[in-house]
Formats: structure tokens, C-alpha cells, sequence
């Protein structure tokens, strides 16, 4: 069971990074892909692992579920779609557009009241029509709107400011930090700023795989399991059409998954197994592949995974190599010693 304290914050280190990804080009490793994976078992205990999961490191967009159960504990009355959103690191699809559009209406708010940053859309087809169209960067587009649009009609349901809401001593992002702790089991090390403006927590690896594990286990009703019901009953608007996270969630039965930039993927299933990789280079080639894996390792059945395997290169048009999961990730691998007790340490809380 989970203590009813976080534990201390993941040390701020240079992480142990190993190879977790091989380019694979005509038979030969033409390039490798350092980083950490860490799988939980159903006891919410570290079932296996490769590099540091134990060293502190930001999240990025992987912690947006983990800020709309923030939200939902805090009042946010969101749900379906729009819930999905609240935790979406949206394509810019006119769907995405518009949900904003109404959580901000909810909150009696319009674009003009978002504080992060205007960008194109993230969608490499809509950002292109985009474009095209002569359409400038906005606050809307930006793939964290929904998640800024949330966070504004929980301030304005809670009476709090709205000009500030991303300082993090701002009453939101304290009670944010405070359930990042609470489903971690950890302190935060460090806070910094996301790519979005947002307060960007540091965590470890385990801590964030614990997070994922403790929101899928949750009771029904719950603010978490509303979280993770909307997620994964509308993948598309936590993401965008034809995007890999959402085609993970579709693939595996009752599985919710997030990405984040710089490489990072956190997935759990309903019975607590839970995974997290993190690719130190940042290489989204490398994620998705890995994160199947590490799901196979956590049990899931390969065959659900075929799709993730990794992606083809190509020499003159045809297929030569891929990316290739390195083989300590493979079931059928050798065991290893754990070499490192702090990651056999206490058991999730799940």
C-alpha cells in the first residue's frame, strides 16, 4: 500500500542512460538510442527495467493527465470529449479548435484570456493547410490549448485569478503540484517552465509510471478514472486522427497512454501495470517502438502490438532496416541482476 507521505524527490543527475533502440540498416547497427524504461508489475512493484527510471526528469506533456486529475479534484465538471482535451496534446484539428472554443465559452472566456504560446498546429497535414490558407500562428492552435482552457475555468470556478494562473505559486499550479506529488508518491525536484508556459514538474521515470498506474486502478467516479475514461473513450481528441498514441490506445483493451516531448511515453493498463521511457536524445522514432515492447514485457500480447514494432527505413525507395528495440527489452531475454535497490524499492501505490 501507498504511504500517506511522498517519498523524497529523484535525485538531479546526470541520468545512466543505456541503449534502448537500434537502427538497423542492411544488418548493420547504422546508429543507437540511448535512454530508461521501467515496466510495473500488478503489485506495483518495478517488474524490470533498463538505464535510470530513478533519476529526476521533466515529463513534458506526459504529465497532462496527472493536471486534469489536478483539475477535476479541484472542481473542473468536464467530461468526454472535452475532458479528453483537458489532458490533450491536441493535433489542431478543427475538432480540437472547437472544443476549446466551448470550455472557453464555459468559463464565460475567449481565446484572448489563453496565456500560452500561439503556434501552428502540430498536425504536419493541418499545419500545411494552415499555411496555406495564410493563417497565422494562435493561442488556439497550440496543442496545449485545451489543457490552458481548462486550467482557466477551473480558476474561474474557483474564484482565482485568471491573469496569473501559470505562476506556480498561482493557487492552480500549487494544487497541481500537489497531486503530482500525491499519485508520484514523490516530492518534486525541480519546476521549470513547459514548452506551452505551463509549470513543468521533475519527477523520475518510476514516479511517472506510478502516476499512470494509481489513475487506471482508480474507482469509478473517481476524479481519475473520469480522467482516464475520457482518454481513452476519445483517443482522438487527447491526440489527433492517425497519431500513435491514440493508435496504441485503440490497439490494447483498457489502455491509457500518453506521450510528451523529448521521447517520452507513459501507458497503463487497468489491473496497474504500467510502463515508462523516456529516449535521451528526444527521437520520437524510438518511443513508440519501445514502449510496445516494454508493454510486451509488462505481458500485453504481441500480436496487439505488430503496428509498433518500429519504422522501416528505406534505400532507394525500398525497405532496408528499421528501428529496432534493443534485445534486453525482449521477454525471452536473459534476466538481469538488479543492480541498482533503489529500484526495487517500496511498491507503487496502486
Amino acid at each position: 500500500m501507498y504511504s500517506s507521505f511522498p517519498a523524497e524527490a529523484p535525485l538531479v543527475r546526470e541520468p545512466r542512460h543505456v541503449p534502448v533502440a537500434h537502427l538497423v540498416r542492411g544488418g548493420v547497427i547504422e546508429g543507437v538510442h540511448h535512454g530508461s524504461v521501467v515496466v510495473l508489475g500488478v503489485d506495483g512493484r518495478v517488474s524490470f527495467d533498463l538505464g535510470d527510471p530513478e533519476a529526476a526528469f521533466y515529463p513534458r506533456s506526459a504529465l497532462k493527465p496527472v493536471q486534469a486529475v489536478a483539475m477535476v479534484r479541484a472542481g473542473l465538471p468536464l467530461e468526454g470529449e472535452l475532458l479528453s482535451l483537458a489532458a490533450a496534446s491536441h493535433s489542431g484539428e478543427e475538432r480540437h479548435l472547437a472544443g476549446t472554443r466551448r470550455i472557453l465559452e464555459l468559463a464565460g472566456l475567449t481565446e484572448d484570456d489563453l496565456r500560452n504560446v500561439p503556434d501552428l498546429p502540430f498536425d504536419p497535414v493541418v499545419r500545411d493547410a494552415w499555411v496555406r490558407e495564410g493563417r497565422l500562428p494562435s493561442r488556439l492552435a497550440q496543442n496545449c490549448s485545451g489543457k490552458h482552457a481548462a486550467m482557466l475555468y477551473t480558476c474561474r470556478l474557483n474564484g482565482w485569478s485568471l491573469e496569473e494562473y501559470l505562476d506556480p505559486a498561482h493557487p492552480l499550479q500549487q494544487a497541481i503540484a500537489e497531486i503530482v506529488e500525491d499519485l508520484t508518491g514523490q516530492r518534486v525536484a525541480q519546476v521549470t517552465v513547459d514548452g506551452c508556459g505551463a509549470p513543468l514538474f521533475a519527477v523520475s521515470l518510476h514516479g511517472l509510471a506510478r502516476a499512470a498506474a494509481r489513475i487506471t486502478t482508480a474507482v469509478s467516479g473517481t476524479p481519475e478514472a473520469r480522467v482516464a475514461d475520457a482518454m481513452r473513450e476519445h483517443a482522438e481528441m487527447a491526440s489527433g486522427s492517425g497519431r500513435d498514441v491514440a493508435a496504441l490506445m485503440r490497439a490494447v483493451p483498457g489502455l491509457l497512454a500518453k506521450d510528451g516531448f523529448e521521447g517520452v511515453q507513459v501507458a497503463a493498463l487497468p489491473d496497474g501495470r504500467a510502463v515508462a521511457v523516456k529516449i535521451s536524445d528526444g527521437a520520437n522514432r524510438a518511443r513508440i517502438p519501445v514502449a510496445a515492447a516494454a508493454l510486451v514485457r509488462a505481458g500485453v500480447d504481441a500480436r496487439l502490438l505488430t503496428e509498433f514494432a518500429g519504422e522501416t527505413l528505406l534505400g532507394g525507395g525500398r525497405p532496408v532496416g528499421s528501428v529496432r528495440p534493443v534485445r534486453a527489452l525482449d521477454p525471452e531475454a536473459d534476466p538481469r541482476p538488479d543492480s541498482d535497490p533503489e529500484r526495487s524499492a517500496a511498491p507503487a501505490r496502486v
